[in-house]
């Protein structure tokens, strides 16, 4: 590519899917913006197909949990498309375990936590520590403003959640009391607003749809200082981490990702940013102000969302006295371009559990494959009586005619609903979702709590049939 000439941009949209951006975001790029459409279901060869017809050198959009293996696939494929966000800086979007794995990794402060791939070893540790714990849903849907995060109180109350639940894997966090949490968000590694969430009196939950209330005033620097490690550590041009502020005076990240909750105004700071970093010398690098947020968040949030493309007169100081300071201080978290890395930090070969971890009772049937028509000692052979109720419950892959049947048993889910649902949650992701944690099926669109509760009691008697 010439260097005078903008790469071919293009947004990355799925199905089903809210849109994080769209052109308006990107004011000012002169030449077509083009759209590629993820359908779901078998439609990773047509995805990359329309991605090189249309010549795109980068693919602008966030990925969902369940779709995020599917694009490690396809950006492997494209190897002269950058992504941006990188599949790599989108790991921690996947899971609760992969934001712990990423945390870890970069010795950033989050709360004790296990993670459990076989029931028994959970069971193990659940009856020797100490209470209360957290116990959350890892993987799938967002988090529906605290629905799968879970207080218990003793081992009695652990093990009736996970029977109820069966989350897997089993992932266990120690129960931090909070004073309240901050939400950070960032471009370029650089604080573009922040806010504190803080818990109704009495209560544990900060998120808002459960009470919560927040300010923007007087987030303090050690907040921040946290983001930005975040941020740089997994090489984002976007992100916003939540951190905890305990009892205990000490922060903690909760979660962290690419995907978030944002006003229009700081979606289009995020792709004014992005065009700055594909071609400064044609775009202006965005003024962003540190602290902005406090004087934006006097303004009521139903008229702040209206509000775009609000922009900032970059202050030149007489250097007298106080003027000095503020030019010695205003860029305190200077906004950055983002390093690219060459190779993948977060391989899936390596780092996705939730798919390639065989528990020990499947290991244990391919052993005994391999002894079948040997002559062994009945010493050798494992006692059948033997109690298996230690080892993760396998359970059966339906089918898609076998989920088209049972949905047509269902009361207001016609074929066209059926079908969203699938290539939605994809036929392996809605069949666990029917039998390990139905409320995952309330990420797909016209699914709603009523209709959750006919599906429930359609499946209780579905399930005694297969």
């Amino acid at each position: 590519m010439p260097d005078n000439q903008l790469p071919k941009l293009g947004f990355l949209y799925l199905d089903h899917v809210l849109r994080f951006f769209d052109k308006s975001n990107f004011k000012g790029w002169p030449d077509k913006i083009e759209t590629v459409t993820y359908h779901w279901g078998n439609d990773k060869a047509r995805f990359i197909n329309d991605v090189k017809r249309k010549k795109i050198d980068v693919l602008v959009g966030n990925i969902p949990a369940t779709a995020y293996e599917t694009f490690r696939d396809i950006s492997r494929a494209l190897p002269d498309v950058r992504f941006i966000p990188s599949l790599d800086t989108q790991f921690a979007n996947k899971s609760k375990e992969n934001v712990t794995h990423f945390c870890t990794k970069h010795d950033l402060p989050i709360p004790k936590t296990e993670i459990f791939y076989e029931k028994d070893e959970a069971m193990a540790f659940l009856e020797s520590c100490e209470y209360p714990r957290i116990i959350k849903k890892s993987y799938g849907p967002s988090n529906y403003g605290g629905y799968f995060v879970h207080k218990v109180d003793n081992l009695e109350e652990a093990k009736t959640l996970l029977e109820k639940k069966k989350y897997y894997p089993v992932y266990v966090q120690q129960f931090v009391p909070m004073a309240a949490d901050i939400r950070v968000m960032l471009v370029g590694h650089k604080p573009i607003c922040a806010f504190w969430r803080r818990p109704p009196e009495g209560e544990w939950l900060t998120n808002t749809s459960q009470g919560g209330s927040m300010d923007y005033q007087n987030v303090p620097k050690e907040a921040l200082d946290i983001a930005v490690r975040a941020s740089k550590a997994a090489h984002a041009e976007y992100w916003a981490c939540d951190i905890a502020l305990g009892t205990d005076g000490k922060f903690r990240i909760l979660e962290c990702a690419t995907a978030f909750a944002a006003f229009p105004y700081i979606r289009d700071w995020i792709g004014q940013y992005i065009m700055w970093t594909l071609d400064n010398n044609r775009f202006r690098k965005p003024y962003i102000p540190l602290y902005n947020w406090e004087e934006l968040g006097k303004i009521r949030s139903s008229l702040l969302r209206t509000m775009r493309h609000i922009t900032f007169g970059e202050y030149t100081p007489s250097y007298d006295s106080a003027d000095a300071l503020e030019a010695m201080s205003k860029e305190l978290y200077p906004l950055l371009p983002v390093e690219l890395q060459l190779g993948e930090e977060w391989p899936s070969e390596r780092w996705n559990f939730q798919d390639n971890y065989v528990p020990r009772s499947q290991l244990q049937r391919f052993e005994d494959l391999h002894l079948e028509n040997q002559d062994v000692g009945l010493e050798d052979v494992a006692d059948e009586s033997a109690d298996d109720t230690d080892v993760i419950e396998l359970v059966q892959v339906l089918s898609h005619a076998q989920l088209s049947a049972f949905f047509a048993g269902v009361k207001g889910i016609g074929p066209k609903l059926t079908d969203v649902i699938i290539e939605t949650l994809g036929v392996e992701g809605t069949s666990n979702a029917l039998h390990d944690d139905v409320e995952q099926l309330l990420t797909v669109k016209n699914i709603q709590r009523k209709k959750l509760a006919a599906i429930s009691e359609h499946w209780d008697w579905f399930k005694t049939t297969l």
